[in-house]
């Protein structure tokens, strides 16, 4: 996982990550912001070189979490058309701007600063898999039948439902950021995050095949 932004919010992130074990790269240009430590790559974000050093080819996800609204959208644009797979979290500093963060191509966006140490920690907790912000939420699925027994990424459900998956149960275990070469057997339990409208289509592209 990245976090883009040794703030506030980026360094709760990473002190739940480290909680959690869960490995774990901060990009930040300024190396003082974000103290000692060796999972930091100095450099700026929207340097694909300082990108790629960190990790992005590899990571099933990216916290983008600088308090300049522009500087965010330019960021999830970016990350999104380098790994269309990516499951991105962006931070809004105004709530203008949480729509067009979305449009940028984020899966959840935290539109308060002092939200997001929280909504990351829910996000993360196997436990409380909550509703995250108005018009956004989390849902559990069964893998359908219909669905081929194939990898996440040829599987294709965020560009075909909208729908993200953030997780998923398989042999009673659960699964966080899952690898997008993971691949679904029956039995498995998803847990996607989108908009209604995405867990509608989610229900109606699987039902229909």
């Amino acid at each position: 996982m990245l976090i883009l932004g040794a703030g506030r919010v980026g360094r709760a992130a990473a002190e739940v990550l480290e909680e959690r074990g869960i490995e774990y790269r901060i990009v930040e240009k300024n190396p003082r912001a974000a103290g000692d430590s060796a999972r930091l790559v100095v450099g700026s974000a929207s340097d694909l070189d300082i990108l790629v050093k960190a990790g992005l080819r590899e990571a099933s996800s990216v916290i983008v979490t600088t308090h300049n609204d522009d500087l965010n959208v330019y960021l999830t644009l970016h990350c999104r058309r380098l790994q269309p797979d990516l499951q991105i979290l962006s931070r809004a500093t105004l709530e203008r701007n949480v729509s067009t963060l979305h449009r940028a191509g984020a899966d959840m966006v935290m539109s308060y600063a002092s939200m997001g140490a929280s909504i990351i920690l829910n996000l993360l907790r196997p436990d409380q898999l909550l509703f995250l912000e108005e018009g956004l939420e989390v849902f559990r699925v069964p893998v359908p039948p219909s669905l081929p027994a194939r990898s996440l990424r040829d599987n294709r459900i965020r560009e075909l439902t909208g729908a993200s998956v953030v997780a998923m149960k398989s042999d009673g275990q659960l699964i966080l950021n899952p690898d997008p070469d993971f691949v679904l057997r029956q039995g498995d339990e998803l847990i996607l995050i989108g908009s209604p409208e995405a867990e509608m289509a989610f229900h109606r592209h699987y039902a229909s095949r």
